[in-house]
């Protein structure tokens, strides 16, 4: 089975924030997050039920964490049906919002 992979607009911001932050400092490694959140996405467009449940109270809403130097990123996510998984924020593990 495979999913379509879809973001809510907080989510592709999200996205924009992480990556201009990273291109401040360097390109290449602001290019190499932005493939971790790319391959993270691939893997989610197959195996999304193998994720970590993020609300006990709702086994649809889950999280993925997408390894990145000495940390990386957490994606929170819902699966809406058998077809489409959405991507609903990205953030830092870092970041003070982290949860």
């Amino acid at each position: 089975m495979s999913f379509s992979v879809r973001f809510t607009p907080g989510a592709k911001n999200d996205i924009d924030r992480l990556y201009a932050f990273l291109l401040q400092h360097d390109i290449d490694t602001a290019e190499r997050a932005l493939q971790a959140i790319k391959d993270a996405m691939k893997f989610l467009e197959t195996y999304p039920f193998s994720c970590r449940k993020a609300n006990s109270q709702n086994p649809w809403l889950r999280e993925i964490l997408v390894p990145f130097g000495n940390s990386g990123y957490l994606m929170l996510f819902e699966i809406e049906n058998a077809q489409t998984i959405t991507i609903l924020a990205i953030r830092h593990q870092r970041e003070e919002d982290y949860y």
